[in-house]
């Protein structure tokens, strides 16, 4: 197979409990997650990797293929990577539980950059910011890319700082968003990278790619998502998906 889509689902969540199976619109939120991912054109395949039997049985109830994995696992990575150990695949697509406004296109974009560009082992999205509130934000991570679109670094704080004598009218700011794929071969390396200071510091895992001097392919795209870590959060994905069925 070319492309797997995984979807690492997990059932607790420090701030949100049980956020993944919270009712959208009469759905549970992975269900929102599977059935945009189902549209891609790319995935030859889509899991749901559970952490809990309560998980797995609402997917297989939904009709996704799931999967139980270990209870040890401490992140997502980690979660895929069994799945996806046995399985003959060139990318892998790490799909988050929580972001029910997913577009599959997003999905899409990443797996064919990886496909087509055999230089390219890890890849993500950016979102141009226009909403000026989000620059602020720490709970919007920012991404900065060199000429070529590899990212340059990550950050909660804005980034690029515009200094008050800069000789530009304004900055232009990127929201990442956190849709991964990468290479099975590197995604094994990518498990077993040390966290790095900066990971520590921002709290932002893709940081100990950049740490170890690996490059990562960020890909513009006009779609944006919520990520959905609080109940506000929740109230917002929900605002969102009712507009879109209007």
């Amino acid at each position: 197979m070319d492309v797997i889509g995984v979807i690492p689902a997990r059932f607790s969540s420090v701030r949100f409990q049980g956020k993944i199976l919270a009712d959208i619109m009469g759905k549970p939120m992975l269900q929102h997650v599977w059935e945009r991912a189902k549209q891609s054109r790319m995935l030859d395949d889509l899991i749901i990797a559970c952490d809990s039997e309560i998980i797995f049985k609402v997917a297989t109830e939904f009709g996704a293929k799931a999967v139980m994995t270990s209870k040890e696992h401490t992140c997502g990575t980690d979660r895929i990577s069994e799945v996806v150990n046995p399985i003959d695949v060139k990318v892998i697509i790490n799909i988050q539980g929580d972001e029910p406004l997913i577009h599959p296109t997003m999905i899409d974009n990443v797996a064919r950059a990886l496909l087509e560009d055999k230089l390219i082992n890890m890849a993500t999205l950016m979102k141009r910011i226009t909403d000026l509130a989000q620059v602020t934000d720490p709970n919007v991570v920012k991404v900065v890319v060199d000429k070529n679109n590899f990212a340059l670094y990550f950050s909660r704080s804005p980034i690029p700082y515009l200094a008050p004598d800069a000789q530009v009218i304004g900055a232009v700011y990127y929201k990442h968003i956190g849709l991964y794929g990468y290479t099975k071969d590197f995604l094994f390396t990518y498990k077993n990278l040390p966290v790095s200071n900066l990971e520590k510091t921002e709290k932002l895992e893709q940081l100990r790619v950049l740490a170890e001097g690996f490059k990562i392919k960020v890909i513009e795209t006009k779609f944006d998502t919520v990520g959905v870590d609080t109940p506000d959060d929740l109230e917002r994905a929900k605002e969102q998906l009712q507009k879109e069925t209007k």
